[in-house]
């Protein structure tokens, strides 16, 4: 018995992984091909080189785009390979030698495993990587930059120093309307104030134009006064802060992601939802492999009377809610209903609490 279980599960392993792999470079091609006829016009009117297109912009977007929709990979591929194992009796087979249906999971999840590992692995340290090229493409070749990038920001730059600035142009990195305030034991003790600030790489700080220094003195009787044109400083604060949003957190591997939290957290940031959400996110969808692919052995793992297009139609669109779910959680981490952590985790709880019951049933 020992040898025909080892036999299956490398009957089942070699189907699942061989599969997965196939439904990725169909699915992949065609998205591809959907992809370019939708931004062919934008390529054309900023005049993309086609290197950049293919090197910069493709070769990236693949592990991307594999990554964001493994979830639907892994399900359609179990729905469809266990279904015609169903269909031409290998199930029956199966369970008929004395293997129960906990067991024949064994190398299902084994699949599972290897694939939320590669997932994870492109996740942390992979696809922030190649994001960089693609997000900057896209940037360039693809959508329209904003050339102010922030408004009113509210930063705790240190402890006790906090930075306003109403808004930052990113054409010519100035920050204009911009404060600095020092705060001992709640009181302002210090307020520099400028009409801008620009970003000078040349010694990594900030050049204050038309400033303005008050030192707050006890009882306000003694407070100094500073005025002039230029002002050099160098703050904790650095050009790229204020280029953080969305995506430019999925440029960032694990570490560094983690660092720039802590960073966004002291001072205040409300933009840390945003590396939060990539975080969580990040951990999140690997996880799911396990979860879809015993819901997909659940419910093709029996005859039907649909046959497999039924099963595959079933496996689309459960892999579809779970996606759009995953995405729609992002929502409860904006509006501040849930923080990030249980956002992103609660479709995999309730998909896990659904696979539980499914199995319950179909191991009877």
């Amino acid at each position: 018995m020992d040898l025909k279980q080892k036999k299956i599960d490398k009957y089942i392993i070699k189907k699942f992984i061989l599969t997965f792999f196939i439904a990725l470079l169909l699915i992949i091609g065609i998205v591809i091909l959907f992809d370019i006829s939708e931004k062919i016009n934008k390529f054309v009117e900023n005049k993309a080189p086609l290197r950049a297109v293919i090197f910069d912009y493709y070769v990236n977007f693949i592990p991307y785009f594999m990554n964001m929709f493994s979830p639907l990979f892994v399900f359609i591929t179990v729905i469809f390979f266990t279904s015609r194992m169903a269909a031409n009796s290998e199930i029956i087979a199966i369970l008929s030698c004395g293997v129960s249906y906990k067991r024949m999971l064994r190398p299902y999840m084994i699949s599972a495993a290897l694939i939320a590992i590669l997932s994870l692995g492109l996740s942390l340290w992979i696809i922030p990587r190649s994001n960089v090229q693609r997000v900057q493409f896209e940037t360039r070749y693809v959508k329209k930059k904003n050339p102010f990038s922030s408004y009113n920001v509210h930063y705790q730059i240190d402890p006790g120093k906090f930075v306003y600035v109403e808004s930052f142009s990113t054409w010519n990195n100035t920050a204009y309307d911009f404060t600095l305030e020092d705060i001992e034991d709640n009181k302002l003790v210090k307020k520099i104030s400028a009409e801008t600030a620009v970003w000078d790489s040349t010694f990594g700080g900030w050049r204050l134009q038309k400033y303005f220094i008050r030192e707050y003195s006890e009882g306000g009787m003694q407070d100094r006064v500073r005025t002039g044109n230029q002002l050099d400083t160098v703050l904790n604060l650095t050009v790229t802060d204020f280029y953080r949003n969305k995506k430019t957190v999925e440029t960032l591997p694990i570490r560094q992601l983690n660092k720039l939290i802590k960073t966004q957290k002291m001072r205040g940031d409300s933009n840390v939802m945003y590396a939060q959400i990539e975080k969580h996110t990040r951990y999140a969808l690997p996880f799911s492999a396990f979860i879809l692919t015993i819901m997909g052995v659940c419910l093709s793992s029996r005859k039907r009377r649909g046959g497999i297009g039924l099963n595959i139609g079933i496996g689309i669109a459960l892999s579809f809610t779970y996606i759009l779910f995953l995405r729609f959680s992002q929502m409860f981490v904006y509006s501040g209903a849930l923080p990030p952590l249980i956002a992103l985790w609660l479709p995999n709880v309730i998909f896990a609490i659904v696979a539980a019951f499914l199995y319950s049933r179909a191991s009877k």
